[in-house]
């Protein structure tokens, strides 16, 4: 996996950030995490830009976890970007949202997100929902190799 990121978790609830990267731990779902919780600095972490322009290269995850209601730039400008970029398009996006708007699910397919899933509500819940996610992505999943250079 490039640069050693496996999860780029862009979540702004600090509680449903923590059950998150709680769940993945606790199966031993992820050794390298990085979450971010506003939009603008999402973008410019995975494209190497502002203060992330050091990192020099863009951040190849070997999933992210996305969220649609974000501070500064929403999730489906994200997700847009990720997926118009031949750097990055391979990376497998999942949103994780509250929203089960139509409108919603349909535009994330039509952007090329990989997977769409409702947070449910309770604690037991969402954990169950994480795991599985972690292990079908982690685990299961085969990705391709990048091919693109930066």
């Amino acid at each position: 996996m490039e640069n050693g990121i496996e999860i780029l978790l862009i979540e702004d609830n600090p509680h449903e950030a923590e059950l998150t990267i709680r769940a993945l731990k606790r199966q031993n779902l992820v050794n390298k995490l990085v979450h971010i919780d506003d939009g603008a600095e999402a973008l410019d972490f995975i494209f190497s830009k502002g203060k992330y322009k050091a990192n020099g290269k863009v951040q190849k995850p070997k999933l992210i976890l996305l969220d649609l209601k974000l501070p500064k730039v929403d999730g489906l400008e994200i997700l847009r970007q990720i997926k118009a970029d031949d750097r990055t398009r391979q990376i497998p996006v999942v949103v994780l949202t509250s929203s089960k708007e139509e409108k919603d699910i349909v535009e994330t397919y039509k952007l090329g997100v990989n997977s769409y899933i409702t947070k449910p509500v309770n604690f037991e819940s969402f954990s169950k929902a994480i795991v599985e996610v972690g292990l079908y992505w982690m685990l299961l999943n085969e990705s391709p190799p990048f091919i693109i250079n930066d």
